[in-house]
Formats: structure tokens, C-alpha cells, sequence
């Protein structure tokens, strides 16, 4: 009898156990880049998904938002998918609770657009997800940009003395990236005044440091990009043959070029920034108006 009472405890305790504590959410995480075709580039996107998946929670896969740049690797034979069809594959594995991690350097269009990707995405497949959070990119704060400066200027190659640096941002016209970029510039210049920081697109352009590597009679110029990855835009726009790289423009007023082609994801700061971003993710785009 008592061997009875005793048995007849335990599975009460056991039943309360298994309504007290709840089946636990499947978490996985998107990471979330504009993208490149530049094969070279990719060691800085790899970079960030092996940090991503050294933490063991889930599944990481990786989209990229060009539809351009996806169709040359498909005909490269390579596959990277679309936020959409990413979001397909996390729900296929069972992951409920997603984070999605932009891996752009600004708060500007390319995030607002991957934003409404994810809206769009819920909308028409609703009771998928628990909750879809969504990390912010690189630079949101004055720390966010502190650390960066820091991270980037440490990077750097020993440098003689005089030697000048310039870092080419992407920049836009369009959404609040341009600010962004503007105040990236006068943080670098303010750590150190041989740093410029310019942008291929917006206000903050190339035309604009020019005139001040000349005037603090500078002879050897440093160029890296500040970007995710060192693609397209650091292999022709920053460092290119052609006459009108940043590169040429700098050996035609009389400096010597010396291109450092690294991406800001090869940076182990950079990517504990986006790391930070992703642990913090409270916006939960799959509940609009709620975050915890």
C-alpha cells in the first residue's frame, strides 16, 4: 500500500512538473546582407556565420536582399535565398522564434527595406512564428560608434608617420544613412585627424576629402572600405585601375595609393557588435507594438 501512495505521488508530481513547465520554443536566427558576387569578399559574411553558429542556439541561415546579386551566383551555381524563402526553410526546421540580424552598417533604406520584407512576409503567413525580432544594423548609438572607431582604427597596418587614411562608406540619398555615415566621419576624424571616412553615394563624398589630403600635405594614402565585405565597390570604386577610383584619383594628385582591402566582417569587434544587437532584439515584427 505504501509502495502504491508512494508511486501515486510521483506521477502527480510529474504531471504538475509537465504542465508547469512549457515546451520550449525552437530559436533560430537570419542573418541578412545586401550580398556580393565577389568570391574573395565572402570570407567576411563566412566570418560573421561562423561566429553566429559558434553560439549553439539554433539554426543560422544567411539571405541575402539583391536580387541581383543572387541571380549571378545562381548562374555561378551557387545558392544563397531571399529573406522570404529563408524564413521558409527556419519554419521547415521548426524554428518558431526567429531573430533576423540585418548586417547593414546604417539604419538607412536597405534596412528599412529588409523590415518591410519581414512585414510583408508575416502578413501572408500568419501563426508561423511566435515571434520574429529583428536585430539592428551596425551603427545606432553613440557606443555602437565608439567601438566601431576603435575596432577599425585598431585594424589599420602600421603606418608611418604622415600617413593618411580614407574609408569608403556605401552611403545613400535616400532614408537616415547619410546622417549616419556623416557623424562615422567625424568620429574617426576626431580619433585620429589623419582618418577621413567618405561614401560613394550622398553628401559625404570623395570630392570633399580630396582637397584635405592635399591641404595637410599628405604623401602616402591608406584605403579601406567600410563596408560588410570588400566587394565590388572596394575592388574598382576604391582601389581600380580605372581613372576615376579613388586610388587614381589620389596617385594623380601626387600620393601614393596603398588599398587594405578588409571587410568590416573579418573584425571580431564588429561582430560581437552585431552579436550585442541580436541578444538585445526586442521589436517583434511578427506582433507589431509588442516588444519585451
Amino acid at each position: 500500500m505504501k509502495r502504491l501512495v508512494v508511486a501515486a505521488l510521483w506521477c502527480c508530481l510529474l504531471c504538475c512538473l509537465s504542465f508547469a513547465v512549457p515546451v520550449s520554443a525552437r530559436q533560430g536566427t537570419l542573418l541578412v546582407a545586401f550580398g556580393t558576387s565577389v568570391g574573395d569578399a565572402r570570407s567576411s559574411i563566412d566570418a560573421v556565420v561562423a561566429e553566429y553558429k559558434a553560439q549553439g542556439k539554433g539554426p543560422v541561415l544567411l539571405a541575402f536582399t539583391s536580387d541581383i546579386i543572387r541571380r549571378k551566383l545562381a548562374a555561378a551555381g551557387e545558392s544563397v535565398p531571399s529573406v522570404a524563402v529563408a524564413l521558409k526553410e527556419l519554419a521547415a526546421q521548426g524554428v518558431d522564434e526567429v531573430t533576423v540580424q540585418s548586417l547593414h552598417i546604417a539604419p538607412a533604406e536597405e534596412y528599412s527595406q529588409l523590415e518591410r520584407m519581414i512585414v510583408r512576409h508575416v502578413t501572408k503567413n500568419p501563426g508561423v512564428f511566435k515571434s520574429v525580432k529583428v536585430g539592428y544594423p551596425l551603427l545606432v548609438s553613440e557606443r555602437d560608434l565608439d567601438t566601431v572607431v576603435s575596432v577599425v582604427l585598431a585594424s589599420l597596418p602600421e603606418r608611418r608617420k604622415g600617413d593618411a587614411v580614407v574609408l569608403m562608406g556605401h552611403g545613400n540619398d535616400r532614408g537616415p544613412g547619410d546622417l549616419t555615415l556623416a557623424a562615422a566621419a567625424a568620429a574617426f576624424h576626431k580619433a585620429d585627424p589623419l582618418v577621413w571616412l567618405a561614401s560613394v553615394e550622398g553628401a559625404n563624398s570623395f570630392d570633399r576629402v580630396l582637397p584635405q589630403l592635399k591641404a595637410a600635405g599628405v604623401k602616402r594614402v591608406w584605403l579601406q572600405p567600410f563596408m560588410l565585405v570588400a566587394g565590388d565597390h572596394a575592388c574598382n570604386d576604391l582601389a581600380g585601375p580605372e581613372a576615376d577610383s579613388w586610388a587614381s584619383r589620389v596617385r594623380a594628385a601626387g600620393m601614393t595609393p596603398v588599398p587594405h582591402l578588409v571587410g568590416l566582417g573579418q573584425l571580431e569587434g564588429v561582430r560581437q557588435v552585431f552579436l550585442e544587437h541580436s541578444r538585445h532584439a526586442v521589436i517583434d515584427l511578427a506582433r507589431p507594438g509588442k516588444a519585451e
